[in-house]
């Protein structure tokens, strides 16, 4: 049901957002951690604190900031207290080694680091060592943030007031590095009305609403747990309950715990979900809404969402960091082979033109480049104007390096990343068509596939394959199989069986590490 939210167009920044969550759902659980419960008042007040150290430390309106952790209240607090402050996030991925981190720490300018000791066995602290000119906060014990945050005590109401009056709607709010599987990651800029506008459609768009509990596991240094997660949380008025990192015992525990209803993440999360051998003993009555996606969704996987784990709504999505995260959405109502073969329709205001490699727009059904055009597009890459020019066309097209197909009704069909296509014989072969091809096999759980170089035909299919628990790893059997289900130039001609795919932090597959572990044909 709409709110003053809205149809308010003052409040399209996260200072206006979160002090307006504060006066509607003041005493309601905002935050839960543990036995940590954190009110939406407490939040903002909170913020508030952390915002004015920011001032007393010396930061200025649209100073860098970044934070290092997993996903906790803490994460969010510094985070909206920065942004209150006028300062632009810049999230760092969990799983980044000291070459990343310190190579994104000095292309953004961060002033300061907010990190945690150690994470899965990283020890942080010796990687920050040494970095000169970029204050390191340490967030263990959570008393040293405390001590950093006592010198906002100098700061008055009025001097905070005034500073968050000049965050406006065209303020930068964040930049997010891509996390990309090729290639040197890219500063995404986004501003404060991009990410309100962009989440509020989303969160309208996937039911998510005050009544909601959100599990969030997906990692907070990405937008799927950050934008999608807590600030449409903040939106909404949902309580939000920072999973740290996946353990499935610890989620199905928390499912049942806290009554959680609405469960975005990976189809690899739904997957551990519905394989865990002991997930009858835990109750999952309560889930509600489930909000994934990818370019191969198997299309038993939604079936077995709703009628295995009695989701009421499961939604598909596509979007990419560059569009804030969004451009698509399925609807309510939406048949399985929908859900799981598109990624429903372009967001209202948001445009999208299937184009062709002379850069001509195509018809409905045909094949292309995903171009999109509308409030979504990012602001630019970060000091890159050469790489901004190449992504944004003069006339606003964003091109997505995304390829597939939109239909009559507007429905979008992602079939594959412009630079994983490869051709056969002189047919073009879409990996994620032949992958979700292979994925319809009874003994495959999880499949990728790659081009493979090949004297006579250029390049074959090249399929890196997970199989069920107990089942036969054939290679001539899959191979003869998949040539009974798709033209013989789509089916792979090698296979190596693998116990599990490398994948980023978005669930995305890492391709070029597969690459380095192809047998040579």
């Amino acid at each position: 049901m709409p709110t003053q939210l809205d149809s308010n167009p003052s409040l399209h920044t996260v200072p206006a957002i979160l002090a307006w969550a504060a006066r509607h759902w003041t005493e309601k659980a905002a935050v839960v951690e543990g036995d940590q419960v954190t009110t939406f008042n407490e939040l903002h007040q909170q913020a508030r604190a952390v915002a004015k150290a920011f001032m007393a430390c010396g930061f200025c309106h649209g100073d860098r900031f970044s934070i290092w952790a997993p996903n906790s209240t803490t994460w969010e607090v510094i985070a909206l207290g920065g942004q209150l402050a006028g300062c632009v996030l810049v999230p760092l991925n969990t799983r980044y080694k000291q070459t990343e981190v310190r190579d994104i720490l000095i292309r953004s300018k961060s002033r300061a680091v907010f990190h945690i000791e150690t994470f899965l066995g990283t020890d942080y602290s010796a990687m920050l060592a040494g970095l000169n000119g970029i204050e390191t906060i340490s967030l263990v014990p959570l008393s040293t943030l405390d001590d950093w945050a006592h010198a906002g005590e100098a700061i008055s109401d009025s001097q905070l007031d005034k500073r968050i009056s000049q965050v406006t709607a065209d303020s930068l709010a964040d930049i997010l590095f891509t996390s990309g599987t090729t290639g040197l990651p890219k500063g995404v800029m986004c501003s404060h009305s991009q990410n309100i506008r962009v989440f509020q459609t989303w969160a309208a768009g996937v039911t998510l609403d005050s009544d909601d509990e959100y599990l969030i596991v997906n990692p907070y240094f990405h937008s799927f747990g950050y934008k999608a997660g807590w600030l449409s949380a903040l939106i909404k008025g949902a309580t939000v309950y920072p999973v740290a990192s996946f353990d499935i015992d610890q989620v199905l525990a928390l499912i049942g715990q806290h009554g959680i209803t609405f469960l975005p993440g990976a189809p690899t999360i739904f997957q551990s979900l519905l394989s865990h051998p002991e997930k009858n003993k835990y109750d999952l009555s309560t889930l509600r809404c489930a909000v994934t996606g990818a370019a191969s969704i198997p299309v038993q996987l939604v079936k077995d969402m709703k009628h295995l784990l009695e989701f009421q709504e499961v939604y598909t999505a596509y979007g990419l960091t560059e569009s804030t995260g969004v451009v698509s959405l399925c609807q309510s109502g939406d048949d399985f082979e929908t859900i799981a073969n598109t990624s429903g329709r372009p967001m209202q205001d948001v445009e999208v033109q299937i184009t062709s490699a002379t850069g001509l727009a195509l018809e409905a059904g045909q094949t292309g480049e995903i171009w999109v055009r509308g409030f979504n597009v990012m602001q630019g890459y970060l000091d890159d104007l050469e790489a901004t020019q190449e992504a944004i066309t003069p006339d606003g097209w964003l091109k997505t390096g995304d390829i597939g197909t939109q239909d009559e009704q507007g429905y979008l069909s992602i079939t594959d990343r412009v630079k994983d296509m490869y051709i056969c014989g002189g047919f073009n072969c879409y990996p994620a068509e032949i992958e979700n091809s292979l994925l319809s096999h009874p003994d495959i759980t999880d499949v990728a596939v790659l081009g493979a170089a090949d004297e006579r035909l250029g390049e074959v299919g090249y399929a890196f394959i997970v199989t069920r628990e107990g089942a036969i790893s054939d290679e001539a059997e899959i191979i003869a199989w998949s040539r009974l289900q798709m033209a013989n130039f789509k089916a792979p001609r090698y296979i190596s069986f693998v116990t599990v795919l490398p994948r980023n932090a978005s669930g995305k597959v890492q391709k070029y590490l597969l690459k380095q572990q192809m047998e040579k044909p």
